[in-house]
């Protein structure tokens, strides 16, 4: 039997490196339930897509301070350049988010990532919530710029039932794991994956796609170009988050098989429908009355066909198996399996050198 161990010999002193140790190590690594270490070793990998998935955020790094928000002010300022409803809008955008980037970061932090035990798990998801943390002060940069009253957003999310509705929606299946749980236990295990179901595929997957659409309809029309830019450099980092969570389910359940029954798949698509309710009411709220090429019917039907991209991409049945896409245009900006790609024109000084291709359309 071939020797498990090698010896270096440097000058007086002899160093013996165990193999059978670091293997014994490597086959510990678990998504929860695994081996536990304080030294944040990530060698051996075994989930080597996480580490990809970090380079690539990474490389996509962005500071908000960064874009141009000057056309944005002049047509702020401007009564005639916005209409109502597009600054209504807007007010929207930055009341929801405003929570919501806050609300999803929080739970990374003090829910996932401290109940993961491979350490590429958790310096993914370290990037995930610094990128939550870029998108909220955009949100602050777009107010501070506009002059838009922070004690309106506060409001607006105290205030208005549907964002109530949205937030309360997601936060209590986040409080729900904020107590000491055995992983070891399969009701554990499905508490968890639920959270990382509702919070990738429900939450940022579905429920923040109203939103973007509308504020990139708007910037298609040439309004708000600095805010629509933001939004674009937010939806790529999101695209990266929900394959991140969908991936996270993935392992879950391959190495937990006993939670993926009939009645969890069932009350996981039960889940994605009542998000997909909120989300369409929550566009009425947005869309009271219709714009320059928005349309709440149209964008609450954009809703059911990203749901079910959703849906099969964690191997679960749609909720309406055939819906179409209402806007082929915004697909080409925002499409499930086109949104890694959209920024190829961009400039590059967000795209680091080093930077590892994006996630493929078959991925997502």
């Amino acid at each position: 039997m071939a020797s498990t161990t090698k010896t270096y010999e440097i000058g007086p002193r002899s160093f013996v490196l165990d193999q059978a140790k670091a293997e014994a190590a490597l086959a510990a690594k678990r998504v929860v339930g695994g081996r536990e270490t304080m030294t944040f070793n990530l060698l051996p990998l075994r989930y080597g897509w996480a580490y990809e998935l970090y380079r690539t955020m990474k490389a996509n790094h962005w500071e908000p301070e960064d874009v141009q928000m000057a056309k944005d002010i002049e047509q702020w300022r401007d009564e005639r350049a916005l209409s109502e409803i597009d600054r209504w809008i807007v007010r929207m955008a930055i009341g929801y988010f405003s929570a919501a980037e806050g609300i999803v970061g929080d739970n990374i932090l003090h829910v996932v990532r401290e109940l993961m035990t491979a350490s590429e798990l958790k310096l993914v998801l370290g990037r995930h919530a610094h990128e939550e943390n870029i998108h909220a002060d955009s949100l602050l940069y777009m107010i501070s710029s506009l002059g838009i009253d922070p004690h309106e957003c506060e409001a607006m999310f105290d205030d208005i039932p549907t964002i109530r509705a949205k937030n309360a929606f997601v936060t209590s299946a986040s409080q729900a794991l904020r107590r000491d749980l055995d992983m070891q236990d399969p009701r554990s295990v499905a508490l968890l994956a639920k959270n990382i179901f509702l919070f990738g595929q429900c939450m940022e997957g579905t429920q923040f796609y109203g939103l973007f659409g509308m504020v990139l309809s708007l910037y298609r029309q040439g309004k708000l170009p600095g805010i629509g830019t933001m939004f674009r450099y937010t939806l790529r980092d999101e695209s990266n988050h929900i394959e991140l969570f969908r991936r996270l389910l993935r392992e879950l359940v391959a190495e937990n098989p006993e939670i993926w029954t009939a009645e969890f798949r069932d009350e996981l698509r039960e889940l994605m429908r009542e998000a997909v309710a909120l989300e369409q009411r929550f566009i009425d709220d947005c869309l009271p009355v219709e714009g320059v090429g928005l349309n709440a019917d149209e964008f609450a039907q954009y809703i059911d066909y990203i749901a079910d991209r959703r849906l099969e991409g964690v191997g679960l049945e749609p909720l309406k198996p055939g819906v179409e896409n209402p806007l082929p245009w915004l697909a080409e900006l925002m499409d499930v399996r086109k949104e890694q790609n959209f920024f190829e024109g961009r400039v590059t000084e967000y795209q680091k050198a080093s930077a590892l291709a994006a996630v493929s359309d078959d991925e997502l």
